[in-house]
């Protein structure tokens, strides 16, 4: 493989008729340019130049390896700027991964915004439920909801947003069955849950720090979020779920929220990135974007 620097060099000597003047254009020593170009020349296999006391020449292929040299270092240095340009403006293609609910709810009018605010991005996005292997499937940005702290690996996590999940009912399901006041009184309602068991339990959390465990028998179960809202505006019963999800159908009274002051898990939305170093802008200002615009998106004021 031929070093650039060595076609420069030897572009030089041409453009400049010797060593001498192409030495003094690029502040290196003449005898040091002809060592280099001798070792091009061994390199290739052919003389470039002709070499005497009084005179300097190109030879016949040295013409044409002239011109291919000048076209290889323009070629290079487009390339150069190309990548500096990537480096100093976000720009090219981002490749991200999220959540089915993530990417319908949360993600639906802040991917289109940030796309307005740098027009030389491009993103991908891959909705699934399925927890790929991001470095595998070159991945630049993972986004992933939980409620328990996501294991030890070599990606690097930051938090975006913090996302509790309440109890939902629909407000014609209160009217017929009354308004619980307290957790006790959950007992008395029938249940909608996450899962795929025939019994399982809220954990709800008060924010002054109490606990309590509500064992519950589900007439539906499912693992789709969307469903379970469907379910609970139909009125089968109380549900937990993300807050930002039910927020449309809260705004409409369709909706209601129950308990103040309690939750049912509190969850957060992490960024996974397989990289520290070497990050590009495009991807960088994607996840400022979004631990920024996030923590809003999925806010719900229930005064």
């Amino acid at each position: 493989m031929l070093d650039l620097k060595d076609l420069s060099y030897f572009v030089n000597v041409v453009d400049r008729g010797g060593f001498s003047a192409a030495g003094r254009s690029l502040r290196i020593p003449k005898s040091t340019l002809s060592h280099r170009i001798q070792q091009l020349e061994a390199s290739l296999g052919v003389r470039l130049v002709n070499r005497t006391s009084r005179r300097f020449g190109v030879t016949e292929i040295g013409r044409d390896f002239y011109q291919n040299a000048i076209a290889t270092l323009l070629q290079a240095e487009h390339t150069e700027a190309s990548i500096r340009q990537h480096l100093s403006e976000p720009s090219g293609v981002v490749r991200i991964t999220t959540p089915v609910t993530i990417a319908q709810f949360a993600l639906r009018d802040l991917l289109p915004g940030f796309l307005v605010r740098y027009p030389k991005v491009n993103i991908i996005q891959h909705a699934t439920d399925v927890q790929i292997d991001i470095v595998a499937e070159g991945i630049d940005l993972a986004l992933r909801g939980h409620s328990q702290p996501l294991p030890n690996s070599t990606l690097v996590q930051r938090k975006i947003a913090r996302v509790p999940w309440l109890l939902f009912a629909g407000t014609d399901y209160l009217n017929q069955t009354g308004v619980p006041i307290e957790p006790a009184d959950l007992a008395e309602h029938t249940a909608i849950a996450m899962g795929q068991g025939a019994k399982t339990a809220w954990r709800l959390q008060h924010q002054r720090g109490q606990e309590v465990v509500i064992e519950i028998e589900p007439r539906f179960t499912s693992n789709d979020i969307v469903a379970l809202k469907h379910a609970a505006c139909a009125g089968l019963g109380i549900v937990a779920l993300p807050a930002y999800v039910c927020w449309p159908e809260v705004k409409t009274g369709l909706l209601r929220p129950l308990l103040p002051g309690w939750v049912a898990a509190d969850s957060s939305i992490t960024a996974l990135i397989p990289y520290r170093r070497g990050l590009l802008p495009a991807v960088r200002v994607l996840i400022d974007y979004l631990a920024a615009e996030f923590p809003q998106a999925v806010a719900i004021d229930l005064e």
